[in-house]
């Protein structure tokens, strides 16, 4: 074969040189193959590993969103609470207000201050209430973009080491530099 693909060898002296030449040509294929299969295994390596950190990144954002989400659904809960426990003491405040039995503006007046703090106090539970819901929403994103920089990691290794792997053309090519190499040597 090796005759067949390089002509000249037959005008190498029969014997050393020929074997010579032939050893060291079935070695830089054997090399250049072996070198190519461990780049092969070293990408498939990094290919499943990428698998293994793929779904540990899918774990670690749903972990995080639920944790936000009953965070979002405790503080909601908690502030709601509030307004109620608010309105039940403004209701008792006016019911105190008109069992004074005081009579006239005063009372009117009186009345509309305790329901005027109220309203307040529920106004800004409510603003409270929409601030935390838009960097509840705010969280979420971060853990969806930082899910999404992981992947975009995970893909540029793999896409690296796939690129480390010598191409079938690369190698043969390589192999019959060597080989030229090792024959003009041998002719010298």
């Amino acid at each position: 074969m090796c005759v067949a693909a390089f002509p000249a060898i037959g005008g190498l002296a029969a014997g050393t040189q020929s074997a010579l030449f032939a050893a060291s040509l079935g070695l830089t294929a054997a090399n250049a193959f072996a070198q190519r299969s461990a780049a092969q295994s070293a990408a498939n390596q990094t290919y499943n590993q990428a698998l293994i950190a793929q779904q540990s990144a899918e774990d670690s954002k749903r972990l995080q969103q639920q944790a936000l989400a009953e965070q979002k659904s405790e503080t909601e809960k908690s502030k709601a609470q509030d307004i109620f426990a608010k309105n039940i003491e403004a209701l008792q405040a006016s019911r105190s207000i008109i069992a004074s039995e005081q009579a006239g503006t005063t009372i009117g007046l009186l009345l509309m201050d305790n329901e005027r703090q109220a309203a307040n106090y529920r106004e800004s539970i409510n603003q409270s209430l929409e601030s935390f819901r838009r960097q509840y929403d705010r969280n979420i994103l971060a853990t969806e973009a930082d899910y999404q920089n992981r992947i975009n990691q995970l893909q540029s290794n793999i896409n690296q080491a796939y690129n480390q792997i010598p191409s079938l053309a690369s190698t043969l090519l390589n192999v019959a530099s060597q080989g030229i190499s090792s024959y003009a040597q041998l002719t010298a």
